[in-house]
């Protein structure tokens, strides 16, 4: 039987930086991620200035800077045929006065080659949680399926499963969850992107069409919202050249890429979700990221927050896992430390939803090829705390989490 200190399940940015922080305490660590490499397109891929902050401390600051990326630090809207700017991160505190814009599979394969360093750091790819081994009442490990078909346990003193808004161990543990309606779904594909463009993040609201626009360098990462639960009808119903016709009644430099989309295979969906659990853990696991709290795309905040909880759960429970005395209530203090910066973001998230996105689905919206720039656009602009807050919170988020001394390297 195979054992192991720290079990974390799901290989994504909570997980891989969790395990990377123990790894380095000394702490023996095994990190089991399902898919055989990190590549899945439209995964999140915005890396927020907290993120970029904790990348720094770790050390990782020259080998993060050579990696594919774009910066984005202003967000503009097409009003009237010319680009408006909604907000700017140049007056947030600190270094970072941007969002990077990074695929994620090459941010996963830098934290698994600076997990590779360290000796008590064990990742395994192609290796699935799929329950829990449980002992006089106690979560005391995982049972696991290869892809090859190999199944087996590995005992550990602490799980922690960072298995995303699907979790596998979340449900096998019976936590309870709070789910909240969520009035859209999200078809997410790719737009080419010529020189001329403007830059940054580009959100557009149109009579037929609501999209928000990622500048990649060569291609715009574009999603368009959809009414919950309508993919099938409207796949079945309309050719997918219409996303782009629509778009660029808006945004008439998108008028020589109305062809840009050929297939229904090119555009992928998100089901979107919006959940808590009452009590991320149970005695022997815990649960962070997507698995404690599934986010809204809604400012690209969720793998922000799923990394801070891992920072909070590393310099919590990291004395306590090396001197083999985690309690539930250890568990507890965690849940604590990151419950209000989670219910804050869902709480925006969720009005967001109501007075935004609802409306915007729905064609309710004023849009955004109008003449004159709305009224509540104007007054968001000149006010400064108005402008300001939102970006900060996306940016910096809420309560920001410290690096503990022992993971640090800069």
């Amino acid at each position: 039987m195979e054992r192991t200190t720290c079990l974390i399940a799901g290989g994504g940015p909570a997980g891989m930086f969790l395990g990377l922080m123990l790894a380095r305490a000394g702490i023996e660590v095994t990190v089991l991620e399902k898919h055989g490499d990190f590549l899945r397109d439209f995964r999140g891929d915005t890396v927020h200035p907290t993120t970029l902050d904790l990348i720094d401390a770790l050390g990782l600051r020259e080998d993060f800077a050579k990696l594919p990326q774009r910066r984005l630090n202003d967000v503009q809207i097409p009003i009237g045929g010319r680009m408006v700017q909604l907000a700017t991160l140049a007056r947030i505190p600190g270094r970072h006065k941007y969002i990077a814009m990074v695929p994620q599979w090459d941010l996963l394969d830098l934290l698994a080659r600076a997990g590779d360093v360290e000796p008590s750091f064990r990742l395994r790819m192609n290796t699935e949680a799929v329950g829990l081994v449980h002992q006089a009442g106690r979560v005391v490990g995982v049972r696991y399926r290869a892809k090859d078909g190999t199944e087996g346990e590995i005992r550990a003193e602490l799980t922690v499963a960072c298995d995303g808004r699907a979790s596998v161990l979340r449900a096998a543990a019976g936590l309870g969850v709070r789910n909240w309606p969520t009035p859209f779904d999200a078809w997410w594909f790719r737009i080419p992107r010529h020189d001329t463009d403007p830059a940054g993040l580009i959100p557009v609201v149109s009579a037929d069409r609501v999209v928000v626009m990622f500048d990649r360098g060569d291609y715009w990462q574009s999603a368009t919202l959809i009414a919950k639960g309508s993919d099938a009808e409207l796949r079945g119903s309309q050719p997918v050249g219409v996303i782009m016709r629509d778009l660029a009644e808006v945004v008439p430099w998108l008028a020589d890429r109305t062809e840009a989309l050929r297939s229904w295979d090119e555009v992928k969906l998100l089901d979107v979700k919006l959940d808590r659990l009452d009590r991320w853990y149970t005695d022997g696991l815990l649960c962070i990221g997507d698995a404690a709290h599934a986010m809204s795309p809604v400012g690209g905040v969720g793998i922000n927050l799923a990394v801070q909880d891992a920072v909070a759960a590393a310099r919590i429970l990291g004395p306590k896992l090396l001197s083999h005395s985690v309690t539930t209530a250890d568990l507890a203090r965690v849940q604590r430390q990151r419950i209000l910066p989670t219910a804050v973001i869902q709480g925006m998230q969720r009005i967001a939803h109501a007075r935004v996105i609802r409306p915007a689905v729905s064609g309710k919206l004023p849009v955004s090829n109008a003449t004159e720039t709305p009224l509540a656009l104007r007054i968001f602009r000149r006010i400064p705390v108005i402008r300001s807050l939102p970006v900060f919170l996306v940016a910096r988020g809420v309560i920001p989490e410290r690096v503990p001394d022992f993971a640090r390297r800069a």
